[in-house]
């Protein structure tokens, strides 16, 4: 377990967030409409939060103070219109930036679903499916809370910021040099904090995508599991990584409770000192109640995006960890690409020739090794040699599932390098060594490979299979479900 910590914090994130951050805004440009107005509603509420003090000022020190009703009458009954308006813009605010990221999230999981396809099997075979999955929905979860209401509301702190203090230097200098003074220091302690978390949420995100692998494996090979009695020791594996995983988390829980009560009470420290110098500067008759009131909420609305940003900075760095853990999938290079002049592979007769073929899997040994293959169209050839010789790898070479590292392959004369991929591989059929069936009717599953196969095809070809009889008797024949895996059907009937 501390093997598997120490393992991952030497992975902590390489690029500064800034350049992330901006690949994941850009996200957005087609929702422009709906985040542009998200952000009116952001600019008008905050308006409104400077207005509603210098109201409860005249309330108070006019209406109240000085008996003048009318004043006292208007001003309540733009405060009622206002906080009612506010609510409005609130609900226009959240519902338009929640619509905009939520499309931000169907983009890139879309995205991610085109580029796996796109993948070579070499990048499979290096990948676990757990932290795929883990990738593909909680880091883009992720991602979209800091394209949606994080930014939002770290935008409307900041700007809230400024402006309060820019009215309050304009209500009382010696007090607002006060309050300003604390925010050097609160920002020195939010920005430590954030370049402290980011690198302990990507080791928190590396490991829950460990952790979902190894709860994906169990569910997948439930069966094994049984069969050799191996719950124990599984539930002792899974042990293991949930242990790592709840370390980091309770190291991210200690590291986020001691940055957000530090801003907290250097915030609290703050108001007091404030409170006791505006309570001397009334006592002396150089400050009105209601100014010392509109003051104080001016504080609270200064100190409170402080807060705010001290809880969402963590969550930004979070986001910020799991953004760059989706780009790496959005980034990889498939190492079978199509040539850019590619050219339709003509229909197939099936002579298929290997010319001094090597091939290796990555750093490895060398599988194959200067081969030379020829099979004509109509003749059988079968590969016979020890486990780990080659076998199925000179099969995957045919439509191209690999490159060998030397040599060609042809088919009809035609090197397979310069033809586009999907008019090879549509014109091969492969039996792969494991069955592989997919959650939808039988008929989705027999025409998988061939999807505008008419019905008659479809049978003709169960029936060459000997599968007809048993599809028969299922209870809605080809159009049953298999289930997940096609955990409904026998051994011996996936396999046909």
């Amino acid at each position: 377990m501390e093997q598997t910590i120490r393992l991952l914090q030497k992975n902590g994130p390489q690029k500064g967030i800034a350049p992330v951050l901006w690949r994941c805004y850009s996200y957005l440009r087609p929702y422009w409409k709906l985040s542009m107005g998200a952000y009116l509603c952001m600019f008008a509420i905050t308006v409104m939060s400077i207005v509603n003090p210098q109201l409860i000022r005249w309330i108070i020190d006019r209406g109240i103070g000085q008996g003048d009703l009318r004043l006292l009458g208007w001003s309540v009954f733009t405060l009622l219109i206002l906080t009612i308006l506010r609510g409005f813009l609130s609900y226009f605010q959240g519902r338009w930036s929640e619509v905009a990221s939520q499309n931000v999230a169907a983009d890139l999981r879309a995205e991610i679903q085109r580029k796996l396809t796109a993948l070579s099997f070499s990048y499979h075979d290096r990948s676990q499916a757990g932290d795929i999955l883990s990738r593909a929905i909680q880091d883009v979860d992720r991602v979209r809370f800091l394209t949606g209401r994080a930014s939002l509301r770290v935008i409307d702190a900041t700007v809230l910021m400024l402006f309060t203090a820019g009215i309050l230097l304009w209500m009382n200098p010696s007090l607002a040099w006060l309050a300003i003074a604390t925010m050097p220091v609160l920002a020195w302690r939010a920005i430590d904090f954030g370049v402290k978390f980011r690198p302990l949420s990507a080791q928190i995100q590396k490991q829950l995508g460990v952790l979902t692998t190894r709860v994906e494996q169990n569910l997948r090979g439930a069966r094994v599991v049984k069969a050799f009695a191996q719950e124990v020791r599984e539930i002792q594996r899974f042990d293991v990584e949930n242990e790592a995983w709840y370390r980091l988390s309770a190291q991210s829980a200690r590291l986020q409770a001691t940055g957000s009560s530090m801003l907290t009470l250097i915030a609290n420290l703050a108001s007091v000192f404030i409170l006791i110098y505006g309570g001397a500067l009334v006592m002396r008759n150089q400050l009105t109640i209601g100014e010392l009131v509109a003051f104080t909420t001016y504080l609270a609305q200064l100190l409170n995006p402080v807060r705010l940003l001290g809880m969402f900075i963590p969550a930004i760095a979070m986001a910020g960890a799991s953004a760059e853990r989706v780009f790496e999938i959005l980034d990889a290079v498939p190492e079978v690409q199509e040539d850019p002049d590619a050219i339709e592979m003509p229909p197939l007769k099936g002579h298929v020739r290997f010319e001094n073929v090597s091939f290796s899997y990555g750093r490895r040994r060398e599988v194959l090794k200067n081969i030379h293959l020829e099979a004509h169209p109509g003749q059988i050839v079968a590969l016979v040699g020890q486990t780990g010789s080659g076998k199925s790898t000179i099969i995957h070479l045919i439509p191209r599932f690999y490159d060998p590292t030397e040599g060609r392959v042809l088919i009809d004369g035609q090197d397979i390098r310069h033809v586009t991929l999907h008019s090879l591989r549509s014109q091969i059929g492969i039996v792969l060594q494991e069955t592989t069936l997919f959650a939808a009717s039988i008929r989705e599953n027999i025409a998988f490979g061939c999807a505008h196969a008419t019905d008659e095809e479809i049978i003709a070809a169960a029936k060459a299979a000997q599968a007809h009889d048993f599809i028969m008797q299922t209870p809605r024949g080809y159009d049953t479900l298999v289930g997940e895996r096609g955990i409904t059907l026998s051994g011996g009937q996936k396999q046909r």
